[in-house]
């Protein structure tokens, strides 16, 4: 260690001390920390604590995950175990009910599923389950199962099933060749000369002759020369109509002159009429009087003599009102419209 200097005008019996002061050790500094009483057994309690932590928290995840639960095996046989792994989960309508717990190769070169079912689940599969495996375009596989008719038997534990497989991206192969076949197809269909061709064609024609002076009788007959004939003709054919039309109106008027107008056939029918009321109105009281006199003649037997001269009296009646009314009923016979041959000129 240097001497320290004395400082410039300090006496010599006042520097003495001040030297004596450098010249004496310096005080270590204190501590930062204090000592922890009993660190290292805080230190090892720690220790057994994080132990024991992790070692809850893998029960617990090994709880969770089922570890712990009594399953059955169920065996699913499948061609190929693309896109399965061990621990994927088997759903049931969206819940999880198993597991699979290990993937092995069969004798025959299939894929066996060793599916580990929960027991408190395995009642939700019967004998008529079916399982499936969908791989997705976008998104793992799942394996799924189905159980349509719960009324059936349980599955067995260690059963084997078959696994369907559904692969959506199997299709696209199948999907893109069928879409080159339409694209091929398309360009033949919009091609020239194709039969969609010449149908516009034939349209485009047929809108042009619709256009043009015939209109679509010309579209119709074909031509414009066979256009104009047809109209020629109907234009006749249609005043042959109205000529028609207009003798029909004047038969319609004679006839309803003759027959309904006055002193007309219709007047003539209602006379008849009332004569044939008058005639039937004797008639019904002529057989009046005969129900009468059969009823005295019942009654009377002994006067047998004057009811048969009444009788034949009443029967020369009624032979002459029947006589009456046949007549009549010629006579109406005979007028039209009652004629049996009934002939209609026309003016």
């Amino acid at each position: 260690m240097t001497e320290p200097t004395r400082p410039p005008g300090t006496p010599q019996s006042e520097a003495a001390p001040y030297t004596e002061a450098l010249l004496q050790p310096e005080a270590p500094p204190p501590p930062l920390t204090r000592a922890v009483p009993h660190a290292e057994l805080k230190a090892a309690l720690l220790i057994i604590l994080l132990a024991v932590l992790a070692c809850g928290s893998m029960i617990y995840l090994m709880y969770a995950r089922g570890a712990f639960e009594s399953t059955q095996q169920l065996v699913l046989v499948s061609d190929d175990a693309e896109g399965v792994a061990v621990g994927m989960d088997v759903t049931f309508s969206g819940f999880p009910i198993g597991r699979v717990s290990r993937i092995e190769l069969s004798s025959e070169g299939k894929a066996r599923l060793i599916v580990d079912v929960t027991r408190k689940d395995a009642h939700w599969l019967r004998t008529s389950s079916i399982f499936t495996l969908e791989r997705g375009i976008v998104g793992g596989s799942k394996l799924r199962a189905f159980s349509g008719i719960l009324t059936d038997p349980p599955l067995k534990d260690g059963e084997t099933r078959t696994l369907l497989v559904g692969d959506a991206s199997a299709e696209i192969p199948r999907v893109l060749a069928s879409v080159k076949e339409l694209a091929e197809n398309l360009g033949n269909l919009t091609a020239s000369g194709s039969s969609l061709d010449t149908a516009l064609g034939n349209v485009k024609s047929a809108t042009d002759r619709l256009n043009g002076p015939g209109g679509a009788m010309g579209l119709l007959v074909g031509n414009d020369k066979n256009a104009a004939q047809l109209l020629e003709r109907t234009n006749a054919l249609l005043l042959t109509v109205d000529k028609l039309a207009l003798k029909t109106d004047s038969l319609i008027a004679n006839a309803d002159r003759r027959v309904l107008g006055k002193d007309g056939l219709m007047d003539d029918t209602q006379a008849t009429v009332r004569q044939l009321d008058g005639l039937l109105a004797d008639a019904r009281n002529s057989l009046k009087k005969m129900d009468a006199v059969l009823v005295e003649a019942q009654a009377v037997g002994a006067n047998a003599r004057v009811a048969t001269a009444d009788l034949g009296t009443l029967r020369a009646e009624v032979d002459s009102n029947l006589r009456r009314i046949e007549q009549l009923v010629n006579d109406i016979n005979r007028k039209w419209p009652f004629a049996r041959d009934t002939e209609i000129k026309l003016p």
